[in-house]
């Protein structure tokens, strides 16, 4: 899934738009849940060294939330890694450059997104 898909799906799933936060980074944006505001994805572009990865520049990552008790078996999943720049017990990071399976995305994004819902 790339970058742009992942926008969509959330878009045209959940009704939702993203907002930029960050004037520094632009390239940066969050979709949140509309009546409690809380955060479901934030997709970013990083360097890859942030995740570990070889090769020079940067990548597009979707942070999600995610069950601690799930957290290490999705980590075993090709593209799925310890969030960046988050609580790495409760959020992944997940490529958006196809190394991840879509569907898994798409899971991981549907997860994300009633783990913060208004309870």
């Amino acid at each position: 899934m790339t970058r742009g898909e992942a926008e969509k799906y959330i878009s045209d799933t959940y009704g939702v738009k993203p907002e930029a936060p960050w004037e520094k980074y632009p390239k940066y944006i969050v979709f949140r849940h509309g009546g409690n505001k809380k955060w479901f994805a934030l997709i970013m572009e990083i360097p890859r060294r942030a995740l570990g990865l070889s090769g020079e520049g940067v990548i597009d990552v979707v942070n999600v939330k995610c069950s601690p008790l799930l957290n290490y078996s999705f980590r075993a999943e090709k593209g799925i890694y310890p969030a960046y720049h988050m609580n790495k017990e409760h959020w992944l990071s997940v490529a958006l450059d196809g190394s991840a399976e879509d569907e898994t995305v798409r899971t991981l994004i549907d997860m994300s997104y009633e783990l913060t819902k208004k309870k």
